[in-house]
């Protein structure tokens, strides 16, 4: 049977981590930042967790992830 084609796109995007969650980065911290406070940029700067139905999702397009 051939290997299954990754979607590069998700791979970039998103980790999956040895327990089995996915982890991605959060958006909204590239540009505009003056408007956003302080507390919110330094939120937007941790990896969040996918819940368990996007996480299922996700894994269908990484499959050696």
């Amino acid at each position: 049977m051939p290997k299954m084609k990754t979607r590069r796109s998700a791979a970039k995007r998103f980790r999956v981590t040895p327990t089995g969650k996915v982890k991605y980065k959060k958006q909204g911290l590239r540009h505009i930042l003056t408007k956003k406070s302080r507390k919110r940029k330094r939120n937007l700067r941790k990896t969040a967790i996918l819940s368990p139905e996007e996480a299922k999702r996700a894994k269908q397009l990484i499959p050696y992830g």
